[in-house]
């Protein structure tokens, strides 16, 4: 996707040392652009802990990297193994919610384990962490196809109106590597040329909507309206909203679905009133171990200073603002679960399936086996 017209993914090697990884500082965003450098492995996990990165796939794909950082670092052909393993389990502890950084550097590992000199392991790292890169590409374009054809539905009952689509957080390409997971089917709707218009949630505390969602969709050129979060439910009710599309940081595969914190209380008001409410997610986003999704999924209680200041410009410059009493207690849910019943469908690389066990592994009949062996 493109920032000021230049094509954008949101990392990639160094195209002069490869020895280092680049992203996209997205706590910048929208305010400035900031490339920045991750040369070890630690501050892959920096990346990711400190949201200077976020959104599943991009969290799971920067994990790949700094498994390949730690590789690069080692010199010790002894030890490189036990090295490795501690990085992994080192790089899987950044952040507890998004399933897809345990699933991406346990399949990494996987894919390494045979072998046993060092400057392979190094060259196979970096081939494995790139094909993880242009796997969540092509995930998401798919997605973004399969997605595409519901909002095509809905502009032909529309008759040349606009479909109205809510979203929340940001589920977009800046969360993945291109084209994002709910966004992916907005932006090849617009390749479609069918007239959309998103409503964009906000997004407490970290403002992901109004801040990274509303930059990408103005960069693109699709007409977009930030909302308040309680804003939805009454956009609802009074016929404002065709479609819900979310994205998703872990769905069980009995389809209970993770996500930012707020997704919850919109598929209420979504089946509440008649809204068709999907999430969209690449197959790395399941959590092959979970069947209750509410009970089971770890949340992630983030820090309160999130929730009591609040970051802008001011006089040209990115600043915090507190904006409550400071000595009042804080508690920060980072993500919620809504539940399989309340979820109309979920998009995947492989098609739409319902919320439920038997349509979900009738899109992945190959996990089968292994829910079978548990």
């Amino acid at each position: 996707m493109k920032i000021n017209h230049q094509n954008y993914h949101t990392i990639w090697l160094h195209p002069d040392d490869r020895r280092i990884v680049q992203i996209i500082d997205q706590r910048y965003i929208p305010f400035q652009l900031s490339i920045r450098d991750l040369k070890t492995c630690e501050d892959a996990f920096w990346a990711i802990r400190e949201m200077v990165v976020r959104g599943a796939p991009l969290i799971g794909v920067t994990g790949a990297y700094g498994i390949y950082l730690a590789a690069v670092s080692f010199h010790d052909q002894k030890s490189f193994k036990s090295d490795l393993q501690k990085a992994a389990e080192y790089l899987k502890t950044a952040r507890p919610t998004a399933v897809n950084l345990a699933n991406v550097i346990d399949e990494m590992m996987q894919s390494l384990k045979g072998i046993n000199n060092l400057e392979e392991l190094q060259k196979a790292a970096l081939a494995k962490a790139e094909e993880f890169k242009q796997k969540e590409i092509d995930y998401c374009r798919k997605i973004g196809e399969f997605g595409a054809r519901l909002i095509r539905e809905i502009a032909e009952k529309k008759k040349g109106e606009p479909v109205n689509i809510l979203t929340h957080c940001n589920a977009g390409w800046l969360a993945c590597i291109d084209w994002g997971t709910a966004t992916a089917p907005i932006y090849v709707a617009q390749e479609m040329g069918i007239p959309l218009h998103v409503w964009v949630d906000e997004t407490r505390p970290r403002n992901q909507g109004a801040r990274l969602t509303a930059f990408e969709l103005g960069q693109q050129g699709i007409p977009h309206t930030v909302i308040p979060d309680n804003t939805g439910g009454h956009l609802m009710q009074h016929g404002k909203v065709d479609l819900c599309l979310v994205g998703s940081d872990r769905t069980t595969y009995t389809g209970d679905v993770a996500n930012k914190i707020g997704t919850y209380l919109k598929a209420l008001a979504a089946y509440d009133n008649g809204v068709p409410f999907y999430a969209a997610l690449p197959s790395t986003t399941f959590d092959w171990s979970m069947t209750d999704g509410v009970k089971e999924i770890p949340i992630e209680e983030r820090e309160a200073e999130e929730v009591k200041m609040m970051e802008g410009v001011i006089d040209g410059e990115i600043k915090k603002v507190l904006i409550m009493p400071e000595e009042s207690p804080v508690v920060n849910y980072g993500f919620d679960v809504t539940p399989a019943r309340l979820v109309t469908g979920i998009i995947t690389e492989r098609g739409i399936c319902q919320a439920n066990k038997e349509s979900i592994l009738k899109l992945f009949p190959e996990r089968l086996n292994t829910l079978a062996l548990k």
